[in-house]
């Protein structure tokens, strides 16, 4: 009986493990790429393209709305790549989440500006960036489950970091592709035509980032759903149902994360250059520098998250970030160009010590029947209200500060209090201490060695959990 049970266990071999890391990595990098280069976009020079008769800073804000648009359809993709990512796999929707943003935002840099078509330009921005909101909508979800649900039990932390890295992976990118035409062609001609290089260039990365995830298993833990015949019929109505209050609080664990993400990223760009009168390459080269320390920083905290716990791991990002709120601010304020990286590097970290375990924790809450519904619609409706909102807020609170940012200070901190408060509620899903759990895993290789050699051998990379699973539990 034990050998059938061992048997029917979905394995996960150590290249299985190697595929599902890199693919979720390198596709979700190049997602956020695609994404982040209308935020960046947004912020420099639609105002200038597709905004050009109204005043600079109303130009911007409208901008900056466009920009906001995107996160109106997340929680739709959420919703629609959930469902069927909970009801047939995850991989299927990850190519779909893919080819949906490429496409899109290779359209974006065929787009004609206001001086050519009028109000139509907006317009059409505007569509395309709702599309991309669906696309990315379904991403996320599915690419930290690729990660985790591959992992060892005393990995998942670090296991979920590597998707998390795909984000100042493709934001350096879509920053260094605005750098390197605006210095080749200069100001005039970047505006002119030099943006529409990056969009263009987003064919190209999906056609490689949609050869990688083809060549990815399906996960093991779905797999085992499927083959136990426990796939849930209507995902999110199964979730709502049993599962709403862990959606709550993904919600309020995500909130500060990415509000702070959004304007240390989005609103900082427009900060440093019109409120402080600095070149747009200031602020650009901070976040630059601080995406390179942000590939190592992510990986450290879900480490960390590995061996001391979710929640201590995310409190103190979440409490870093509140209490650096004010002097982040007070360095840019300096106009000192390496103060301002510093300020900008730092920022990056304490929000890196959210970011970092945030996959394994969110999707730790959810069972697995459900997990891709759960983990999406808690991880997209916290970005519909927060990262839609942050930049343009930002803006509008800097306004009526009279040009001091004292109350965008005032708001992170506001919004790191809900996730503080939220982390606290949670639940702790590491599975108890590591060394708790990696007895587990020796327990698991163990009996995998009582079994004939071309079983053991079958068997061999699977010590993420015993031989016989509990579907219903969250993992």
């Amino acid at each position: 009986m034990t050998t059938a049970n061992t048997q029917s266990t979905p394995t996960r071999t150590p290249a299985m493990v190697r595929r599902a890391k890199w693919g979720s990595f390198i596709g979700t990098a190049i997602e956020w790429y695609d994404f982040y280069l209308y935020g960046t976009a947004a912020a420099l020079v639609f105002n200038q393209v597709f905004f050009t008769d109204f005043d600079g800073p109303t130009g911007t804000l409208l901008s900056l709305m466009t920009f906001s648009a995107g996160f109106v359809a997340r929680p739709l993709g959420g919703i629609v790549m959930g469902h069927f990512g909970d009801r047939i796999g995850r991989k299927s929707m990850l190519v779909l989440s893919l080819m949906t943003m490429g496409i899109a935002t290779t359209l974006i840099g065929f787009l004609p500006t206001y001086a050519t078509i009028g109000i139509w330009a907006p317009f059409l921005l505007v569509l395309l960036r709702v599309i991309q909101g669906f696309g990315v909508g379904g991403e996320w979800g599915g690419a930290v489950l690729v990660a985790v649900e591959h992992a060892p039990k005393t990995k998942k932390g670090l296991a979920g970091s590597w998707p998390q890295v795909g984000v100042p992976v493709g934001l350096f990118m879509a920053n260094a592709v605005f750098m390197i035409m605006n210095f080749i062609i200069g100001p005039e001609e970047f505006v002119a035509w030099g943006w529409r290089v990056g969009f263009l260039g987003s064919a190209l990365l999906i056609a490689v980032g949609l050869i990688i995830r083809l060549k990815m298993e399906e996960t093991p833990d779905f797999a085992e759903v499927k083959e136990t015949a426990q796939v849930a019929k209507f995902p999110i109505a199964e979730m709502f149902r049993t599962q709403w209050r862990r959606l709550l609080l993904a919600a309020g664990v995500k909130i500060s994360q990415n509000a702070i993400f959004y304007i240390i990223t989005v609103f900082v760009l427009t900060y440093v250059g019109e409120s402080l009168g600095m070149s747009d390459d200031v602020a650009l080269a901070g976040v630059m520098i601080a995406c390179v320390i942000s590939v190592f920083s992510l990986m450290f905290f879900g480490w960390v998250s590995d061996q001391f716990g979710r929640r201590r791991t995310y409190l103190f990002g979440a409490i870093a970030s509140a209490v650096f709120a004010y002097p982040m601010f007070a360095l840019m304020d300096t106009r000192n160009v390496v103060l301002i990286a510093v300020a900008i590097i730092l920022a990056f970290i304490f929000h890196d010590a959210m970011y970092g375990p945030q996959a394994s924790f969110m999707t730790e809450m959810f069972e697995t029947k459900v997990r891709y519904t759960g983990t999406s619609l808690g991880y997209q409706f916290a970005s519909t209200i927060a990262g839609a909102v942050s930049p343009v807020l930002a803006v509008y609170l800097l306004q009526v500060g009279n040009d001091r940012p004292w109350l965008v200070a005032l708001y992170m901190i506001g919004v790191s209090i809900v996730s503080i408060v939220a982390t606290i509620l949670s639940p702790e899903t590491h599975r108890g201490n590591r060394r708790k759990a990696a007895k587990t895993d020796r327990t698991a290789d163990a009996d995998a060695n009582q079994l004939p050699r071309p079983m053991r051998e079958e068997h061999s990379g699977n010590t993420s959990q015993p031989a016989v699973a509990t579907v219903s539990e969250p993992q």
